[in-house]
């Protein structure tokens, strides 16, 4: 693309550098003919529309987007005005892509009249960082919650219990199993609140160096024995990754929930799930009382290829009390939420059928191992 005299002169001294720049950004770029057909594509959008570069330029952009997309239609005015336009937040999912939610910027290409420049910026990185802060938000209230139903519920329930353990003494065969209804079901509800009082603990985090490979082989290990038997467990490890930071006994029961969640969601005949590590540099989070932003590069993945969770409930899947089980309480993923939270983290789900995936990205150990040590190749 060249624009005025002087880039014209680059272009003649340095040929394919135009080319070069747009193919090193990471963000969809399309050139877009006056019939909306897609004349040429950097490698970012391929990836973006899991199409290859001659395979796009075979389509129209109307095949690539929902019908009616408001996309086709700022497309449309910038070809007619001139005008550049930018529009936030726009739905482009489609079956083959997921869901997607982009940024937009449209622009006229002035040497080709009707031809337009097209650039996707995603937002799932944004949606991260909202909905981070909205599951601490919901820890926080579980974590007042706890407090009150620790003092307000479980002593009276003790009351309750003991009062009938000493009915039960006396009580005919049939009467007994009332008493010993009334104990159990004080036992479960006890249960529930000691479960939700692990909100209460505010203390530091007692910070160190923890091998995550340890931590996941370890969770791995004890689903194996127990509650994930007859499930093929697959590992695709990045060996060169350097320590987390963080406390080695909550990671276990991050991951432990994970795994149990994964492995209750798929089918003991042919059900497979992936665990994943890999260094992810460019993210960082804003952390309140930090002055500078906190890099998380350490990413590590679960998948499973159950039947995917319902659409309805993806944003409020870390809220306490939600939960697709007949008998679950709704408080594992909450949980993992705050875990992942203290730890100065993001945890994230995407969810298709057959192919679950939650994703939780850490800090490093510390700044001196902030660059990375030479590449490993995934296994």
């Amino acid at each position: 693309m060249v624009i005025g005299r002087k880039e014209l002169k680059l272009e003649e001294a340095r040929p394919g550098l135009g080319d070069s720049l747009v193919n090193a950004l990471p963000h969809p770029i399309l050139l877009i003919g006056f019939g909306g057909e897609i004349e040429y594509v950097n490698p970012a959008a391929e990836q973006f529309f899991s199409m290859s570069a001659p395979l796009l330029k075979r389509q129209r952009l109307a095949k690539l987007v929902p019908f009616g997309s408001p996309l086709l239609a700022i497309v449309a005015q910038v070809q007619a005005v001139g005008a550049a336009v930018s529009e936030y937040a726009v739905d482009i999912g489609t079956p083959r892509t997921g869901d997607k939610s982009v940024d937009i910027q449209v622009t006229a290409l002035p040497e080709r009249p009707g031809t337009v420049v097209l650039m996707l910026q995603e937002r799932s990185m944004a949606r991260k960082m909202d909905r981070q802060l909205t599951h601490r938000g919901a820890a926080r209230s579980v974590t007042g919650m706890a407090a009150i139903l620790a003092h307000e519920i479980k002593n009276p329930l003790f009351g309750i219990r003991g009062a009938a353990q000493l009915l039960e003494q006396n009580a005919s065969p049939a009467d007994r199993q009332l008493t010993r209804l009334i104990c159990d079901e004080a036992d479960r509800i006890v249960k529930l609140v000691d479960r939700m009082e692990a909100f209460r603990d505010a203390r530091p985090i007692e910070r160190g160096p923890v091998n995550i490979h340890q931590v996941l082989e370890h969770v791995r290990h004890l689903a194996e024995t127990s509650f994930g038997r007859g499930i093929k467990f697959q590992e695709i490890y990045d060996p060169s990754l350097p320590p987390v930071s963080g406390d080695r006994d909550q990671l276990i029961q991050v991951f432990l929930n994970l795994i149990k969640n994964a492995c209750d969601a798929v089918e003991s005949t042919d059900g497979e799930i992936v665990v994943t590590t890999a260094y992810r540099p460019g993210i960082r989070l804003s952390v309140k009382g930090v002055r500078e932003r906190v890099e998380l590069p350490l990413e590590v993945c679960v998948r499973d290829n159950g039947s995917g969770i319902a659409a309805e409930l993806m944003p409020y899947l870390f809220d306490p009390f939600v939960t697709t089980k007949a008998k679950g309480t709704g408080l594992g993923l909450a949980l993992v939420a705050k875990i992942i939270g203290d730890h100065g983290g993001i945890v994230e789900c995407d969810s298709q059928s057959r192919r679950t995936t939650f994703r939780v990205l850490l800090p490093l150990e510390s700044r001196r191992t902030a660059v990375r040590p030479p590449a490993g190749v995934l296994k």
